[in-house]
C-alpha cells in the first residue's frame, strides 16, 4: 500500500519537534501543516490544537515527529518516538533527515491490538512470536508542495474544458487544499509571539501583511457608510411618484444613460454591503466590480483632461452645427436623386414626388430644430462632458442617447419606408393566396382553402396590380433608408459593447492570473524532486494556473444583455419583409 506524505517545502529544514497535520478520510494520505519545535510541553501541545480545532471546526492532530540532528540532541530521535505514548494514533509518522541530503527517511509505526508501536522492520519477527498480524508494509512517497501558494489557491472543478460551480471535487488533491485552507488560524503563531510553543510554517518567521490593506480597510468602513448613505438620498429620489409615471418609466427603460445609473446603482450596493465576502465567488464578484468602476471612473477623468484641455469642448462645438448641415445637404441631394431616375430605373413618378417631398419636409424641421439649438450646444456639451466624472460608460451611454436624438430624423425615414414597404409586402402575400383560392385562418395559424366570386377576384387583381407597380418605387426608399439606420444602429452597438465589456470584464481576476496565477488553479502536476538510494520517492506538486479563456467564463460580472437576440438569418428575414430593427440594448433580460 502507498503512504502519500504531503510535506511542505517550509519545514524542509525545521528544527526537531512534532508534526502538525491531518489524516485525509478515506485515503491513505497523511497532510503535514506545521512542525511543533522542542521544547515543549505535550498538555500545552494537546490545548493549543484544540484551541486550533474549536477555531475552524477541523481535525488537527499529532501525526509524528520531525527529526533533524543538531549537536547535542543524539538522543532526540528516541525521545520524540516516546511521546508516541501520549499522543495515541493508529500510526506514527518517524520522519528524519540526515545533514547534506535531500530525501528524508521515513519509520511508519503501526500500533497493535495492545496499544503498543511496532516497526514494519520486526513485522515478520513478531509474526513468528505470535503477535496480532500487521498491515503489509508501506511504500511511502513525500509529496512536497509550496504551503502559501495552496493556502492562498482556490481550485476550480473544470471538466473537459466546462466549469461545473456546484461540483464538489472528491478527489484527494482538492481534500489538500481544503486542509491547508481551513488551518488558516494554525498559521497566525510566528516567531515574534510571546507564546510557549514555537512552530514552523510559512508564515513562522513573520505574519505576511500590507500597510497599504490594513490602510484601505480603515478607510473603507466611513467610505462605505457615506455611499450607502448616497444610495439611501437615490433611493428616495426614484420613489417619487412622478418618475413612475408611464411615459417616464419607457423613456428611462429606453435611454441608455438611465439603464447604465440603475446598473452602476446596484453595483455600489453590492460594495457598500454590511455583509462580509464569505465565499470565494462572492468576494471575486466584489472585487471585479470595484476594480471595474475604479477603472471606469479613471477612463472618465482622463476623458474630461483631453475634452477640456485646450478649448476642446468650444471647438467641438463650432464644427457640430456645419457637420450637421452638411448631413441635412447629403441627405437632401440624395432624395433629389431618387425623386429623379436613380440609377436609369423608371419610377412611378407620382409616388416619387409624394414620398421625396415628405422626406424633404422633415430635413427642412430638422435642420430648424438644430439651428434653434446652436446657441445653447457649447453650454450642453460643457455640462455633458461632466458627466464623465460618473465614469467613462456613463460618458458613452450619453453619447448613445445623443447620437439617436440628432439621427431621429434617420429613424423617422426608416420607420415610415419600413412600415409602407412591410404593408405592400404583406398585402401582395395576401393578394397572392386570393388568386390560389387560399386564405389564412388566423384561429389556426394556417392556409385553408377558400372559395372567391367574380367581384372578389376582380377587386384582388386590380389592388394587386396597383401594389405590384409601386412596390419598386417603395422598395428602393426604403432599402436607401434602412441603410442608413443600419449605420446608426451600428454605432450605438459598439458603444454599447464597449460599455458591456467595462462593466463585465474581470479584471480583478485577470490580474490574478497573469502576476499570481497559483491564486485561480485548474488542477496540479507532480515532478520528480528526489529519488536517493536508501529514502522514499519524493515528487514536487506544482499548480496548474487556470486558463485566461476559462477565467472570463467564470468571473464575468453579471450583465443586462446587449447583443442582438436575433440571428443573422432572423435578422435578414426581417429586413426582408419590412420588420423594424431596434438598437442592440435590451433591458429585461439579465445573465449571471
Amino acid at each position: 500500500m502507498v503512504l502519500k506524505i504531503f510535506y511542505p517545502q517550509c519545514c524542509n529544514r525545521a528544527d526537531s519537534g512534532l508534526l502538525v497535520g491531518r489524516w485525509i478520510p478515506g485515503h491513505d494520505s497523511a497532510v503535514v501543516l506545521a512542525v511543533i519545535h522542542y521544547p515543549f510541553i505535550p498538555s500545552q501541545v494537546k490545548q493549543y490544537l484544540n484551541q486550533i480545532q474549536c477555531e475552524n471546526q477541523g481535525q488537527l492532530s499529532v501525526l509524528g515527529c520531525w527529526s533533524m540532528p543538531k549537536d547535542g540532541q543524539e538522543g532526540m530521535e528516541s525521545f520524540l518516538r516516546d511521546l508516541s505514548t501520549i499522543f495515541p494514533q493508529g500510526r506514527w509518522l518517524q520522519l528524519s533527515r540526515q545533514i547534506g541530503k535531500i530525501g528524508f527517511t521515513c519509520q511508519v509505526l503501526h500500533r497493535d491490538q495492545n496499544g503498543k508501536l511496532i516497526q514494519n522492520e520486526r513485522k515478520e519477527e513478531e509474526e513468528e512470536e505470535g503477535a496480532t498480524e500487521l498491515r503489509d508494509e508501506d511504500t511511502v512517497v513525500f509529496v512536497h508542495y509550496e504551503q502559501r501558494k495552496v493556502m492562498l489557491s482556490q481550485l476550480h472543478p473544470v471538466d473537459n474544458g466546462v466549469y461545473h460551480p456546484q461540483a464538489v471535487p472528491s478527489f484527494e488533491v482538492w481534500q489538500v487544499f481544503q486542509t491547508v485552507a481551513q488551518s488558516e488560524p494554525l498559521f497566525f503563531l510566528d516567531k515574534y509571539d510571546e507564546g510557549p510553543l514555537k512552530l514552523t510554517h510559512w508564515q513562522s518567521e513573520g505574519r505576511e501583511a500590507s500597510i497599504i490593506v490594513e490602510l484601505l480597510k480603515q478607510v473603507s468602513t466611513p467610505l462605505c457608510l457615506f455611499v450607502t448613505w448616497l444610495l439611501h438620498l437615490w433611493t428616495w429620489f426614484c420613489s417619487i411618484r412622478i418618475l413612475h409615471v408611464r411615459p417616464v418609466t419607457f423613456l428611462s427603460a429606453k435611454l441608455s444613460t438611465c439603464v447604465q445609473l440603475q446598473y452602476r446603482t446596484e453595483h455600489m450596493r453590492i460594495l457598500s454591503s454590511h455583509q462580509r465576502a464569505t465565499t470565494h465567488t462572492h468576494f471575486m464578484r466584489k472585487a471585479n466590480i470595484l476594480t471595474s468602476f475604479l477603472v471606469d471612473v479613471a477612463l472618465g477623468l482622463l476623458l474630461i483632461y483631453c475634452l477640456y484641455r485646450e478649448n476642446r469642448i468650444g471647438r467641438l462645438a463650432n464644427t457640430l452645427v456645419p457637420a450637421a448641415d452638411h448631413v441635412a445637404k447629403e441627405l437632401e441631394d440624395l432624395l433629389q436623386w431618387l425623386m429623379g431616375a436613380p440609377a436609369g430605373l423608371k419610377m412611378n413618378r407620382a409616388l416619387d414626388q409624394v414620398l421625396g417631398r415628405f422626406f424633404l419636409y422633415h430635413i427642412h424641421l430638422w435642420i430648424g430644430y438644430i439651428h434653434l439649438m446652436s446657441p445653447f450646444i457649447e453650454m450642453i456639451l460643457w455640462y455633458v462632458g461632466l458627466s464623465a466624472c460618473l465614469g467613462l460608460t456613463f460618458a458613452l451611454s450619453l453619447l448613445s442617447d445623443t447620437v439617436a436624438l440628432l439621427t431621429f430624423h434617420i429613424y423617422c425615414f426608416y420607420v415610415y419606408g419600413a412600415r409602407l414597404y412591410c404593408l405592400t409586402v404583406y398585402g401582395l402575400s395576401s393578394l397572392w393566396r386570393l388568386f390560389r383560392g387560399k386564405k389564412w385562418n388566423v384561429l389556426r395559424q394556417r392556409v385553408d382553402s377558400c372559395f372567391y366570386d367574380l367581384d372578389q377576384l376582380f377587386i384582388g387583381t386590380l389592388l394587386f396590380t396597383i401594389q405590384l407597380f409601386l412596390l419598386p418605387t417603395m422598395a428602393l426608399y426604403y432599402l436607401v433608408f434602412t441603410l442608413l439606420r443600419l449605420v446608426v444602429v451600428l454605432f450605438q452597438g459598439l458603444l454599447h459593447l464597449s460599455v458591456d465589456f467595462i462593466n463585465t470584464f474581470p479584471l480583478f481576476a485577470i490580474g490574478l492570473r497573469t502576476f499570481r496565477p497559483y491564486r485561480l488553479a485548474e488542477g496540479v502536476k507532480f515532478q520528480v524532486l528526489c529519488e536517493e538510494p536508501g529514502t522514499p520517492l519524493h515528487l514536487m506538486m506544482e499548480i496548474n494556473p487556470l486558463k485566461s479563456i476559462m477565467v472570463m467564463q467564470i468571473y464575468r460580472t453579471p450583465t443586462y444583455n446587449c447583443y442582438p437576440k436575433d440571428s443573422w438569418g432572423g435578422l435578414i428575414k426581417k429586413l426582408f419583409v419590412g420588420e423594424l430593427v431596434y438598437p442592440w440594448r435590451h433591458k429585461v433580460t439579465k445573465y449571471d
